[in-house]
């Protein structure tokens, strides 16, 4: 190899080197990241990217309070788990009488389809009565069961079922249409 040769070589990964230590992220970072609100090093210090969620907001319910419930196999019946979630959705729907409830009850595939249709409006049901039980108008709500037509997973491992054995409370500003 000739010195001129070797020295082009020199020359151009230097030139690359130069090239890639100019081309950083952190400007292109800081302006595509909020920044992060100061921590207080407490367990409900909000995630990033949600610190500034309104008070009342569906995403404020969603992240506070939580809105589904999970059940055992082929029961509609509150276990703790599920009563403590509700306590803390009344609590809030209380705090906020304007939005409207539509509790969606699910099953697993474990029975026949109108077995689980049934059970699931039992789920719904059950969840909107404690939901009265703790104060929250039954004008606001309905409940409705759609057995397993709509599973989260479709799977056979125990774990996974129980995924599919759930109501979902969804806050709505109307009714549904008929």
């Amino acid at each position: 190899m000739s010195a001129p040769t070797g020295y082009m070589r020199q020359l151009m990964a230097a030139a690359m080197l130069l090239a890639l230590t100019a081309c950083t992220t952190t400007k292109v970072a800081s302006l595509e990241e909020p920044a992060a609100a100061p921590m207080t090093g407490q367990t409900n210090d909000p995630a990033p990217g949600f610190e500034t969620v309104a008070a009342g907001s569906e995403e404020d319910f969603i992240l506070n309070v939580g809105r589904r419930i999970y059940f055992k196999q082929d029961s509609a019946t509150l276990d703790s788990v599920a009563m403590a979630t509700l306590d803390n959705q009344a609590i809030w729907l209380n705090k906020n009488p304007t939005w409207l409830l539509k509790l969606q009850g699910f099953a697993d595939d474990s029975g026949s389809a109108s077995h689980m249709e049934t059970l699931s409006q039992k789920r719904a049901d059950a969840a909107m009565a404690y939901l009265v039980s703790k104060g929250v108008d039954a004008r606001r709500m309905w409940a409705k069961g759609y057995g397993n037509d709509r599973e989260v997973r479709d799977c056979t491992e125990r774990s996974c079922k129980v995924q599919n054995r759930r109501v979902v409370t969804n806050l709505r500003s109307q009714p549904d249409a008929a």
